[in-house]
């Protein structure tokens, strides 16, 4: 079970912390990404983290203003996200990798419920 939160409004310019908590033991097996899904528009991958968290990927989009970490020790990834712009709100959603995947959504087998954030201009 995948518990996103720590999602809000806030001013462009502004910054928001994600996190999304796991149950189970096998966390540090999982590549943990996160998605986001706006309205009228397809989700897509924004970043994620290896099992061990040496690698990390990003969209194009986010490179430089959002970075994302885990803690193994607490089941928890994270999704720092700075200069949030109007264009980044949309729904984000936090999922688990059995398989490895870095970007598919569709190899992302867990999926949390979504943390809806709101960038205002």
């Amino acid at each position: 079970q995948l518990q996103a939160s720590g999602g809000g409004l806030v001013q462009a310019g502004g910054s928001l912390r994600l996190s999304c908590a796991v149950s189970g033991r096998a966390f540090s097996l999982y590549n943990m990404g996160w998605f986001r899904q706006a309205p009228r528009k397809e989700r897509e991958f924004v970043t994620s983290i290896t099992g061990g968290g040496g690698r990390t990927y990003y969209t194009d989009s986010v490179k430089g203003r959002f970075t994302i970490s885990r803690d193994n020790a607490k089941n928890t990834v994270y999704l720092q996200m700075n200069s949030l712009k109007p264009e980044d709100t949309a729904t984000y959603y936090c999922a688990a990798s059995v398989a490895g995947s870095h970007y598919d959504a569709s190899r992302f087998n867990f999926w949390g419920q979504g943390t809806q954030v709101t960038v205002s201009s």
